[in-house]
């Protein structure tokens, strides 16, 4: 398993945190993720067998929010 912390730009509403969680738990091989609306990042666990750094920042674009 790997720890990636994602920098968003964007969120700026609970419904923000709740779409970006989403679309991180439905990339394959993510276990865990935890949202903040302040500071606007993502901690996302997962299996880097399955998932990469590219695919939860694709993720997050494709919900439309902006990654650092």
């Amino acid at each position: 398993m790997k720890t990636s912390t994602i920098k968003i730009q964007g969120m700026t509403c609970g419904g923000c945190v709740a779409s970006v969680t989403k679309a991180l738990q439905q990339t394959p091989g993510v276990q865990n993720v935890q949202v903040t609306l302040s500071p606007g990042q993502a901690e996302v666990v997962y299996d880097d067998a399955v998932a990469n750094e590219l695919a939860l920042r694709s993720a997050v674009e494709d919900a439309g929010f902006d990654v650092d």
